[in-house]
């Protein structure tokens, strides 16, 4: 028997409901914060209160509100988790082959100084795993890197999770983008536009601030001049690539510039004094080992194959040829127990609409089938044989077990909150503070990043909402779209799912809850400065983003 949405269900009222509907959100923080639950159990326990909850205050069926959890789970584990494996599993047979050593020593060559190593890897490097994977991918490989450079496994993975904020928006070839465009029915290459107009901001902002928490002012303006060219190339990059390219390659366009830009750079300047962690007594490598261009070579073939794959997946055509020629893909029209039977309602939809509920997997055109086909290619390059490869594989699974548990109940959370309609109650709750809005709206996509670990996720889920609620207001809706994705950035490096990631890739199993605190107060500060860009944008600098006009659906 159909179902339909109630946002005010406690009492005629957005604010109970909002509380009551809360409760999940809070436990997590409590969890996570103060309780230090390992990541995967907080996630099971989050799920299973979530599901206790809609069903009390919404009086959501019990068996809807059990299906909403499981596709949610289903779209957790692929196409996400499968990402996040395949680039894990490439990484690892790096490191079997024994390559890893020679990438360690490529970018040590460039710099023994810890500072200029965070600049290339968790910034520089990092935004270009973003660009090409995304899902994580950057802080579990960037991250790794660091701690095998001698980094201490907490400081890599927070200064990674805080680096992996400037690229998010156009993570995973644009994937946030275009699922902003795709449920409001503005143009991709508009919000590209819009978007590419806020975190260049942020972009020079961030390799800065990244020095700052890792060795302090003093010792960041010793080696300013590699911050502002780490940062500044990618910024500039950014916003033409964005502005004038669309939504697919700002992150790998403006990566691999500043990538280039910084090591150029510091072929000509170094700092006038090497800085290392107090622990470390030499203040230079010089038993450093030398490597051959070849060999340098060689070991970075993985990641250049993963970059021409990655690039062929992410092509439209290749992706409708995949779909309309080859048609391999798993495809559930409809979602059993879910499908046909929940309706969303006003305000949210003028009237009374039927929610659809589909499972699609296109495994072969899916980046994480890109990746794998990287990592399996790259595995005969570097001369390993199958049965090790299958042994990695293997060990890979085991590595990642508990955070792809993690990844699966976290979506699941998302999506139950979609269909129950709990996303947008709290997201009505925002609609209703009228001219702050601009001020808050990029924290409603800091917390759909923070529920859902996706900026991609955050955008589909309140990109809608954002943009009837800026006409409603009287605002440029791209403003409050792209808002939402700039916001949504800020989220990600205390979202469950990244801290998950985090964890597994720099083998911090059940620390989560530490990562979490390292990186909150971070987090937090972004989201404010990007707050108080919008409501800039929004009420001083009006024309600084392109306009549309749109009838409300």
């Amino acid at each position: 028997m159909p179902w339909t949405q109630n946002y005010s269900a406690l009492a005629g009222s957005i604010g109970f409901t909002s509380l009551a509907v809360a409760v999940p959100i809070l436990y997590l923080f409590w969890a996570l914060a103060v309780k230090k639950m390992t990541g995967h159990i907080a996630g099971v326990t989050t799920l299973i209160l979530t599901i206790l909850d809609v069903v009390i205050v919404y009086k959501m069926p019990v068996s809807m509100a059990i299906s909403a959890s499981i596709l949610g789970v289903f779209n957790g584990l692929f196409p996400i988790a499968w990402i996040v494996f395949s680039a894990v599993f490439l990484y690892n047979l790096v490191v079997e082959a024994g390559q890893f050593d020679v990438i360690k020593s490529s970018i040590a060559s460039l710099s023994d100084d810890r500072r200029l190593q965070t600049l290339l890897i968790a910034f520089s490097f990092g935004a270009f795993l973003e660009g090409a994977a995304g899902f994580g991918a950057p802080v579990a490989i960037a991250g790794a890197i660091l701690i095998g450079l001698g980094f201490e496994p907490l400081y890599a993975a927070g200064l990674c999770l805080i680096a992996d904020t400037a690229p998010v928006a156009f993570g995973g070839i644009g994937s946030p983008i275009i699922a902003a465009g795709s449920v409001t029915g503005i143009s991709a290459n508009v919000i590209s536009q819009a978007v590419g107009r806020q975190l260049p901001f942020l972009s020079i902002l961030v390799p800065m601030y990244l020095i700052i928490v890792l060795a302090g002012w003093k010792k960041t303006v010793e080696v300013l001049p590699a911050v502002l060219i780490a940062g500044g190339s990618f910024a500039i990059t950014q916003f033409f690539s964005s502005n004038y390219l669309g939504a697919y390659l700002p992150d790998i366009i403006s990566s691999l510039v500043s990538l280039v830009c910084t090591a150029a750079f510091l072929k000509v300047w170094k700092p006038k004094t090497i800085w290392r962690f107090p622990h470390e007594k030499d203040t230079k490598s010089g038993t450093a080992v030398k490597y051959t261009g070849a060999q340098i070579l060689k070991a970075w073939t993985p990641f250049i194959i993963l970059t021409i794959f990655v690039g062929i997946w992410g092509v439209p055509a290749f992706k409708d040829f995949v779909a309309k020629d080859l048609r391999w893909f798993i495809n559930i029209k409809h979602w059993p127990g879910l499908d046909g039977l929940i309706y969303k309602a006003a305000p949210i939809v003028p009237k009374p609409t039927l929610y659809p509920a589909n499972y699609e997997w296109d495994f072969f055109s899916a980046a994480g089938t890109a990746i794998l086909l990287a990592a399996i290619i790259s595995s005969f390059i570097l001369g390993l044989k199958p049965s090790k490869t299958i042994k990695v594989f293997g060990a890979t699974f085991k590595q990642l077990l508990y955070p792809i548990i993690m990844m699966g109940s976290v979506l699941g959370i998302a999506y139950l909150a979609n269909y129950s309609g709990m996303s947008f109650t709290l997201g009505l709750l925002f609609a209703s503070t009228g001219k702050i809005f601009p001020f808050l709206s990029p924290i409603l996509g800091w917390l759909g990043v923070f529920l859902t670990g996706s900026d991609t996720s955050s955008n589909a889920l309140f990109g809608k909402l954002q943009m009837t609620t800026a006409s409603q207001l009287g605002l440029n809706p791209v403003l409050a779209v792209s808002a939402n994705s700039s916001g949504g950035v800020m989220g990600k490096m205390i979202s469950p799912q990244s801290l998950a990631v985090a964890a597994a890739g720099t083998n911090q199993v059940g620390k989560e809850s530490s990562l979490f605190r390292f990186t909150f107060k971070h987090s937090l500060g972004f989201v404010v400065v990007v707050g108080i860009i919008i409501l800039l944008q929004a009420y001083v600098f009006p024309g600084m983003l392109p306009h549309v006009t749109l009838a409300l659906q």
